[in-house]
């Protein structure tokens, strides 16, 4: 990457750091990191999720299956992390931070989806300067603050977004620096489709037409999230992704149904997310991922395979 696109990185008395001296960085940051500490206010939305998610037509729909892909890494982000072109530990230390700060200030989960989309597209787009391992905090921090601004309806300071004890700590203007790095970098398209901006349209079409339930929706979500700390669903489109998951959600329940004769309970939903489980349409076997909620590891299924969307639930 050439010189003037790290500008953006740089302060204006140096070429080569965001800071003239990562120690003093952490000596003059000693009230922010105070400061983050204090605040632990509930930050998250006050509307109901459901009331978050778009009610798409079959034509809306149609268009945005035309137009997801922009809002997707490019061709090789995966393979490139597979093969350790790209740093994979990288990648999972951002994702984690990430989704510390989401569960410390209570965000909604189209803010952690988003967060992820700017991280992994930016990652596909840019190559971060080797041997400075303090840039993937500060990208982790600058999408993350950069989603919650779109979807949050309270957003606490920028640096106050520091939380879970982040190896460094960024002053504002630098925060800003990087913010407009992605902002470039992604070409302003922010307003991503990600696989929530689908699952209204899937859960009415498993549902009869008719309106989606809260409790589905939250499973749903749920099956999302607990494969978005892993790099296989990658492989999928947004659509895809939260096609299999709607299928697979209405499968756990009918199957628990069965089993018990009752409705599916919050537990059920809380084996879903922890559990690994065969997808109806083999969508995500290879991204049979699921993350222990004590720990926020990924597991991930061997020997899994690609399969094709089942283009019934599409068409």
């Amino acid at each position: 990457m050439g010189e003037n696109s790290n500008d953006l990185l740089l302060c204006t008395e140096t070429k080569n750091l965001c800071f003239d001296d990562l120690d003093s960085l952490a000596n003059d940051d000693q009230q922010i990191q105070g400061k983050s500490k204090v605040l632990n206010f509930d930050y998250g939305r006050s509307v109901a999720l459901i009331d978050l998610l778009p009610c798409l037509s079959e034509e809306s729909f149609s268009v945005m299956m035309e137009r997801e892909k922009v809002f997707l890494p490019k061709d090789d982000y995966l393979k490139r992390l597979r093969i350790g072109d790209l740093d994979l530990n990288h990648r999972r230390e951002a994702v984690n931070w990430i989704w510390k700060a989401h569960v410390h200030y209570g965000f909604g989960e189209l803010s952690f989806c988003l967060s992820i989309n700017y991280l992994d597209r930016f990652l596909s787009l840019y190559e971060l300067p080797r041997g400075k391992i303090w840039t993937i905090q500060l990208l982790a921090v600058a999408c993350l603050s950069l989603a919650v601004k779109m979807e949050e309806i309270n957003v606490p300071l920028t640096v106050d977004l520091q939380v879970g004890e982040p190896k460094f700590l960024f002053e504002g203007k630098t925060i800003q620096r990087m913010e407009l790095l992605v902002l470039s970098t992604l070409r302003w398209r922010m307003q991503a489709y990600t696989p929530c901006t689908f699952i209204d349209y899937f859960m009415r079409k498993m549902n009869l037409d008719e309106f989606p339930s809260m409790r589905l929706v939250s499973r749903s979500i749920q099956l999302i999230l607990s494969i978005m700390k892993g790099i296989d669903f990658l492989e999928f489109r947004s659509s895809e992704i939260a096609a299999d998951r709607v299928m697979k959600c209405f499968e756990l329940i009918q199957d628990l149904t069965l089993v018990s004769g009752t409705s599916a309970t919050a537990a059920a939903a809380a084996a879903a997310a922890t559990s690994v489980p065969q997808t109806p349409n083999g969508v995500l076997e290879a991204a049979c991922l699921s993350y222990k909620s004590g720990e926020g590891t990924v597991l991930s299924c061997q020997n899994a395979k690609r399969r094709k969307l089942d283009t019934n639930i599409i068409s």
